[in-house]
């Protein structure tokens, strides 16, 4: 099968595209022929040797995955041959023409194969970071970085639990985010106050997406490091005592099989803004790594 991988750590021109071994799955995993594939941060980071998995090289990348059954392992009941899954890629090597999935669930009817991509890594992430803040009904969320593919899916969970959300973006994502059911703020210097102008008692609960070093300020906000999560900012939720998520590492999926029913709703939607094929997935690192995208970027394979 076609596959991209790397051989050493280093910018997006180090991902090349290879044959490998057609994989076969073990118990509990299925084989899907991958028809759509999603780019995430986390693989332009783990690529750069910025995050460490365990994996050596060379490395095979891409986690989120959308496709057709074609083989299932010993003791799988949940799909048969021929169902339409999506899912995280067993071993993060998603970005290729078949996947072994242990993590799976059925594509919502309403989705097509691109949409789905789109959607595990950024849907768990995104479920675990508002477990973690117990954010529900009557709590006030801020997110910083609201309109990315994590941003976006937080605001839109937090909104179906009923709270009340408060997103930072550029001005240009600020329509997009009302859209989401936000209330929209331009990050950058003055950021809290203008925070404030909305919540001027503060906020609940803060998850920071971005980054971008306003961990300060969003602990200001949340009335303490512990009503904070960051998703993006290792060092300085060390030397601010905030929790780091790593997003899924090491839990049980289960956000994947609940989603349907929001989709189905209409309330719940993550747009694909750029799809390309597997033979550019170096332009697709790239344009992920440079940030400010709105949604999700997608690999068509099939």
């Amino acid at each position: 099968m076609k596959a991209a991988q790397f051989s050493r750590f280093g910018g997006p021109e180090v991902l090349e595209i290879v044959d490998l071994p057609d994989p076969h799955p073990g118990p509990g995993q299925i084989r899907i022929v991958v028809h759509a594939a999603g780019i995430n941060a986390t693989e332009w980071k783990l690529r750069k040797g910025l995050l460490n998995f365990g994996a050596g090289l060379p490395q095979t990348t891409g986690r989120d995955v959308a496709g057709v059954v074609d083989e299932v392992g010993e003791g799988v009941t949940d799909v048969a041959v021929g169902d339409r899954v999506f899912g995280v890629s067993d071993d993060g090597a998603g970005a290729a023409e078949l996947a072994l999935l242990t993590y799976r669930a059925p594509i919502p009817l309403s989705l097509g194969f691109v949409d789905a991509a789109g959607l595990p890594v950024a849907l768990e992430t995104a479920t675990r970071s508002l477990d973690a803040l117990s954010v529900g009904r009557g709590i006030s969320l801020l997110i910083n970085g609201a309109a990315g593919g994590i941003g976006s899916t937080a605001v839109q969970l937090a909104v179906a639990r009923g709270a009340r959300v408060i997103g930072t973006a550029s001005t240009a994502n600020h329509d997009y985010l009302r859209l989401l059911g936000a209330e929209p703020v331009t990050y950058g210097e003055g950021m809290a106050e203008r925070v404030r102008t909305l919540a001027p008692y503060g906020v609940d609960a803060a998850l920071d997406v971005a980054g971008s070093g306003v961990l300060p300020e969003l602990i200001d906000l949340a009335g303490g490091p512990r009503n904070v999560v960051t998703l993006a900012d290792i060092d300085g939720a060390k030397q601010h005592e905030v929790r780091f998520s790593s997003g899924f590492q090491g839990h049980a999926f289960h956000a994947l099989t609940e989603i349907g029913a929001l989709i189905e709703a209409g309330r719940f939607w993550l747009p694909v803004e750029r799809t390309y094929p597997l033979d550019r997935i170096s332009e697709a690192h790239r344009v992920s790594e440079c940030g400010h995208v709105r949604g999700r970027l997608v690999l068509v394979i099939h």
